[in-house]
């Protein structure tokens, strides 16, 4: 897969992640996956799990508000523990989640990175290549 294709797949999978920022809290591991998603324009309801308190805190934040959650944890060993954690935990209070987002970020991504921080540096490397 190219550059540009790889980088057209990330602008797709940003653009999905944007439109369920409207209606679903976005569970991501740390400030600085705050501020990367930020510069990528995607605001809304973000909870930082490491920063807030855990899976656990995270799981009952999102069963508070009513909403469903997206999964957006770093795609290395300990982001999938955490994510596997936020499953196991969200599943217990009956909220839905998504994991599809990272999924295919992971995919598109894991060649060059392997944390949600850097995704906007990796952005702008391929829009620019």
């Amino acid at each position: 897969m190219s550059d540009a294709e790889r980088y057209e797949g990330i602008m797709e999978a940003l653009r999905v992640l944007e439109e369920m920022s409207w209606e679903r809290v976005i569970l991501v591991e740390g400030r600085r996956d705050v501020t990367a998603l930020e510069h990528l324009g995607i605001f809304g309801d973000v909870f930082t799990v490491q920063a807030s308190g855990g899976p656990v805190k995270a799981a009952e934040y999102v069963a508070g508000r009513g909403k469903k959650a997206v999964i957006l944890t770093d795609w290395d060993r300990k982001g999938d523990i955490i994510a596997s954690d936020l499953e196991v935990h969200l599943s217990a209070l009956d909220v839905q989640y998504d994991t599809s987002v990272r999924s295919r970020l992971a995919d598109l991504c894991r060649i060059d990175i392997k944390d949600v921080q850097s995704l906007d540096e990796l952005v702008h490397r391929l829009e620019t290549a």
